[in-house]
């Protein structure tokens, strides 16, 4: 590889910020936050929406939306259209 042409690649640690589950991986991206890892050393923090730890399809747990309410406000907003392209 040739040097200065590759981005910083160092380890940082990723929190999620609706568990609080923190993972330390290699990453380009940088913080001004640290935090002081297990080994005690102290890593730029990255705080992330979402993670492995948080994302329903990996936790198995899915989030009930109210789907039929946004179908029924888009009716009542226009209308329904019938199979031959007219609108009732």
């Amino acid at each position: 590889m040739r040097d200065s042409i590759h981005p910083d690649y160092h380890p940082v640690v990723f929190r999620d910020s609706s568990t609080g589950d923190q993972f330390l991986t290699r990453s380009t991206a940088t913080s001004s936050q640290t935090v002081e890892w297990s080994d005690g050393n102290s890593y730029p923090l990255i705080v992330v929406d979402v993670t492995s730890y948080s994302h329903p399809f990996w936790t198995g747990q899915q989030r009930i939306v109210d789907t039929a309410g946004a179908v029924q406000k888009f009716t009542r907003r226009y209308g329904v259209r019938r199979r031959d392209g007219a609108a009732s």
